[in-house]
């Protein structure tokens, strides 16, 4: 997602720069055929919404777009996607009314190309190579309505790219809390930390992936692959960050769920067509983005990736008509960056501003509303929605100007913007310790109780060797999460659109934070495990011993527990090549054939598997750190002490074999007839997802998803449901659309309650899948 298209330069063998993305420079299929004109007007905007540069005919193409056996046109999937037109226009419904008000005034005044200027990021302003900020990306100035632009930047986990910020909890770290007040309070922290820094709109919450494909590289970015948890976190995450004025862009919408081929590749092959049904879409996949929606989100990215056969950001059913019809979403669609592949054929379906540029928007969209291609109305709805997001969080009134805070380049002399809190810092502990996850703790052997001496081994004790900023006109390492990881070798690759390197499986050179790509954080200051633990030594005059470096390290009998603090990375550009790997199963193996006290911690961007050696009698207990942010270590420390209480439960399944998964575990590739247009058949398992696959098959997991144990229990009585009498429980909603869909969608039939008792000797908390906790001293 994101910058990472403009950030991201190739050298050509000419010795020019291009983008990185390679078929954003590749030419365009031809215009429609003029004799289209003389199709009824639905017809001619469905084959618009599924053109793509293929759709040129071609006299070697078999009839259907076929030439032999391989398919090699898009006309061969015309009609996969229901075409639904025209474009809703923004009808300022319920708390939207008086922005909408507003914005149709402004825009009234604006002439044409100003209304595209809305539409269109600002050429060679974007990221670190820009030349105004150092955001994501831009929208212009109209300096005559006194509207400064917009300042687009990410990501779900705290402003990347930039000084002086903070390094939130991950997605997926906030899934594992199962905690909606701590989504908020996160969200509300971050959500500041935008706002000082110049951002309008920060690029996030992920809801999409979900969590599909068991290896996919984004995972981490999202809250959970249960729908209902991801929603009810995506919510409280869209009010928290705009209850500080700043814009969520909720993302990817829709059917997002693989690296690989997300995009056109080389040898012309385009990107995967994610297929799904109307069950599985409404049920699984638009869930997350309903809640998001009902809870006000004012702007909504389209995804790199097809749905069934039609392009994310150009597709009229999922735009026009799940998005702005049925969810009755009042904000503006932004594209992915470089996810733009037509001009008036997106304009139609219902996207509404491009990023970070595009030479098919622009003046192209200025001369395709002059000459009657797109309706003026429709650029004017654009427009509205757009400037109606502005006015609805108030932006106009004191709001800092567009990327005051991220410099494009910090090697150079800047203004320090520090957007750090110090009320924040009870949020970044809290978070951080709240989505770790207790899974095995023999004869408790956590927490620990009073160590005299303490072994630390594994890669991801201590911190990265570098964390410094560098401009280099391609992936720098700090800038995308990659300082642990090879320094971004394999994020590079995953973004040049290459799919078979050999990428790793963990970031050797330093602990996790978060994952790599556009939704990584680059923290102020960082707190590692091995730095914590050295500060506790200090005050309680134990002693240390550490290797970080052998896989057969050498192992003190006398320790009165060994660590080994590991992880398993991933990252926006590639899927996970696998969920375990050798040389850590190898170490953690070696440490606990020789010291019979072991305790793994592992920072996990996804599920890890465990097989190898969870039943080794010496391995006393396990835990899944995920990635907690900046204060990882103190978090782990606060935990492995008893100082705090896990509460965390996993947000996915664990299985005990990796071909438990079945077809769910990897990623889709080209093969047979779609060679040149990979598919992924999602009603293949349809809603079975995760644990739903695991319940359908009945297959026994390691973990299963919800599990996590605690220092304490917990007793549960007295449990009431009682029925809403007043709500609408008949087979199909009747009530007006609003934002989040029909209003009875969202009537409450029921309400449960319960007694939680804390049964045991220490405090303690636990959390149900509404996301309240509960809990005594």
């Amino acid at each position: 997602m994101s910058s990472e298209a403009s950030e991201v330069l190739l050298t050509t063998r000419g010795g020019t720069l291009r983008q990185r993305f390679p078929f954003l420079q590749r030419k365009r299929g031809i215009a429609l055929v003029v004799a289209l004109i003389i199709i009824p007007l639905l017809g001619l905007l469905g084959l618009l919404a599924l053109r793509n540069r293929h759709a040129s005919s071609s006299s070697d193409n078999g009839p259907q777009g076929m030439q032999g056996d391989i398919v090699t046109n898009d006309t061969f999937f015309y009609g996969q996607s229901e075409p639904v037109y025209p474009s809703p226009p923004m009808k300022g419904t319920g708390a939207w009314a008086d922005s909408y008000d507003k914005a149709i005034k402004f825009v009234g005044q604006l002439t044409i190309e100003e209304k595209a200027l809305l539409a269109s990021g600002v050429t060679s302003s974007t990221g670190t190579s820009g030349t105004l900020n150092g955001c994501s990306g831009n929208i212009a100035a109209i300096d005559r309505m006194n509207f400064t632009g917009l300042c687009l930047t990410d990501a779900g986990q705290g402003v990347r790219a930039t000084d002086f910020v903070s390094g939130f909890p991950s997605g997926i770290h906030v899934g594992a809390s199962w905690n909606k007040a701590l989504a908020r309070s996160r969200a509300e922290s971050m959500g500041l930390e935008f706002r000082v820094k110049g951002a309008n709109i920060a690029l996030g919450p992920v809801v999409g992936p979900i969590g599909r494909v068991v290896r996919g590289g984004r995972n981490w970015e999202g809250f959970s692959v249960d729908p209902y948890l991801c929603g009810a976190l995506a919510a409280q995450t869209v009010e928290g960050i705009q209850s500080q004025g700043v814009i969520t862009s909720t993302k990817h919408f829709i059917g997002n769920e693989q690296e690989f081929y997300r995009s056109p590749t080389a040898g012309g092959v385009e990107a995967v067509s994610s297929n799904i049904d109307d069950k599985t879409m409404h049920e699984l996949y638009l869930w997350p983005f309903q809640d998001a929606v009902y809870a006000g989100t004012g702007n909504i990215m389209c995804s790199y990736n097809r749905v069934n056969n039609s392009y994310g950001c150009a597709n009229s059913k999922t735009q026009n008509g799940l998005l702005k019809t049925e969810l009755g979403f009042q904000g503006a669609v932004t594209s992915d960056w470089g996810a733009l592949h037509a001009g008036v054929a997106n304009s139609l379906a219902g996207m509404d501003m491009v990023m970070p540029n595009s030479n098919l928007w622009g003046d192209e969209l200025v001369k395709a509303v002059k000459n009657g291609s797109i309706p003026e109305s429709r650029l004017d709805d654009m427009a509205t929605r757009v400037i109606a997001s502005w006015y609805q969080m108030k932006q106009d009134q004191g709001f800092p100007s567009p990327g005051v805070g991220i410099a494009p380049d910090l090697t150079k002399p800047h203004k320090i913007v520090d957007a750090r809190n110090v009320l924040s810092r009870k949020v970044l502990i809290d978070g951080a310790i709240e989505g770790h996850v207790l899974l095995k703790n023999i004869n408790n052997a956590l927490p620990l109780k009073q160590p005299k001496m303490l072994s630390i081994f594994g890669y991801s004790a201590r911190s990265p060797d570098q964390w410094n900023y560098k401009s280099d006109g391609g992936v720098a390492a700090w800038t995308f999460g990659g300082e642990s990881a090879y320094l971004a070798r394999d994020t590079n690759a995953g973004f040049a659109g290459v799919v078979d390197a050999d990428f790793s499986q963990i970031a050797p050179n330093g602990t996790l934070f978060s994952g790599g790509g556009s939704g990584a954080v680059t923290p102020a200051s960082v707190s590692s495990p091995y730095d914590a633990l050295v500060q506790r030594a200090y005050d309680d005059g134990i002693a240390l011993m550490w290797d970080f470096y052998s896989p057969t390290p050498d192992v003190v009998s006398t320790s009165d527990a060994c660590l080994v603090i590991v992880n398993a990375f991933a990252s926006e550009g590639f899927d996970r090549p696998g969920l375990r790997d050798d040389y850590t199963d190898g170490l953690i193996s070696h440490v606990a054939d020789k010291c019979n006290n072991t305790i793994v911690v592992f920072h996990n961007a996804g599920v890890r598997l465990v097989d190898q050696w969870i039943d080794h009698e010496n391995i006393k207990a396990l835990i899944f750190a995920h990635l907690p942010g900046e204060a990882s270590g103190r978090a782990l420390v606060s935990l492995l002490y008893g100082e705090s209480n896990p509460s965390g439960k996993l947000p996915y399944t664990v299985a005990k074999n990796e071909s438990d998964y079945g077809h769910l575990l990897a990623p889709d590739r080209p093969q047979g007839q779609f060679v040149k247009f990979p598919q992924s058949d999602f009603s293949t398992e349809g809603v079975y997802i995760d644990y739903r696959h695991f319940d359908r098959l009945n297959i026994t997991p390691r973990y299963e998803f919800g599990f996590g144990l605690s220092y304490t229990t917990f007793d549960f009585s007295n449990l009431l449901v009682a029925r809403n009498e007043t709500a609408n429980i008949d087979v199909y909603p009747t009530g007006p659309v609003l934002e989040g869909g029909q209003s009875d969608l969202w009537d409450v039939v029921a309400s449960v309650t319960a007694t939680v008792t804390n049964t045991g000797a220490v405090g303690g908390a636990v959390s149900a899948i509404s996301g309240a906790s509960c809990g005594c001293c």
